[in-house]
C-alpha cells in the first residue's frame, strides 16, 4: 500500500510539470525523457516561467537509494527560465529557486545530495560537470552592501568538464574555466582559469595545467 501511495504522489508531480510543459507547446512522445521528479518534492511554477528542453532530460531530486528521505524543492518565479541542454541529474535534498526574470542553464552532469542553488540573475553550468554533496551556488549577496561600485547580483558561469568538491560554495560573478577542479570546502569568489586546481577560503590556485578524469 505504501509503495502504491508513493507512486500515485509521484504521478501527480509528473502530471503537474507535464501540463506546464504542454501549455508552453513543448512536445515529446515520451514525457519521462524530459523531466523526472523523485521523492518528497515540492514544486512551485509561476505561469510566466518557462522550461526549455533542447536535448536530453533532467532528473530532479533523484536518489541513489530508495530509503533516502531528503525532500527537494523546485521553485520558479515570474518570468524565470530553466533551460536543459543535455542529460543532468540533481540528487536528493535539492533546494532550487529561480527568482523573477532569472535564468538557470544546465548542460550535462550531476549535482550530488543537498545542493542549494539561488539564481537571481543567471547561472550557467556546462557539459560533463560533476558537483559533489552540500554544494551551494548563489549568484547574489541577497542583501545590498552599501559600498561604492558594489554589485549585489552577478552571473555565474561554470565551464565544461569542471569538477566541484564537497561543501564548496560558488559565489556571484564567478567564471570557472573548462577542466578546472574546485577542492572540497573551497569558497570561490573570483574567476578560475581553465585547467587549474583551486582550494581554500577564499579559493586560490594550487596547481596549473592539470587534467582529470
Amino acid at each position: 500500500m505504501k509503495q502504491l501511495l508513493k507512486k500515485i504522489i509521484q504521478l501527480k508531480k509528473i502530471k503537474l510539470i507535464k501540463s506546464f510543459l504542454i501549455n508552453q507547446k513543448i512536445k515529446s512522445n515520451n514525457f519521462k525523457l524530459l523531466i523526472r521528479v523523485y521523492g518528497k518534492t515540492k514544486i512551485s511554477l509561476s505561469k510566466s516561467s518557462k522550461i526549455n528542453v533542447h536535448n536530453g532530460f533532467l532528473d530532479f531530486n533523484a536518489s541513489f537509494r530508495n530509503t533516502e528521505p531528503f525532500p527537494g524543492m523546485l521553485e520558479m518565479m515570474p518570468n524565470s527560465s530553466l533551460t536543459i541542454n543535455g542529460s543532468f541529474q540533481i540528487h536528493s535534498g535539492a533546494h532550487l529557486i529561480i527568482m523573477n526574470n532569472a535564468k538557470l542553464i544546465l548542460g550535462s552532469g550531476y549535482i550530488n545530495r543537498n545542493c542549494k542553488i539561488r539564481c537571481l540573475s543567471e547561472i550557467s553550468i556546462g557539459h560533463d560537470v560533476p558537483i559533489s554533496e552540500n554544494v551551494s551556488i548563489w549568484d547574489s549577496d541577497m542583501h545590498e552592501v552599501i559600498k561604492k561600485d558594489n554589485m549585489m547580483t552577478m552571473p555565474i558561469k561554470i565551464g565544461n568538464h569542471v569538477w566541484i568538491g564537497t561543501n564548496a560554495i560558488i559565489l556571484k560573478g564567478v567564471t570557472i574555466g573548462d577542466n578546472a577542479i574546485v577542492a572540497a570546502g573551497s569558497i570561490v569568489n573570483k574567476n578560475i582559469p581553465k585547467n587549474c586546481l583551486v582550494a581554500g577560503n577564499p579559493a586560490k590556485i594550487i596547481k596549473e595545467n592539470i587534467g582529470w578524469k
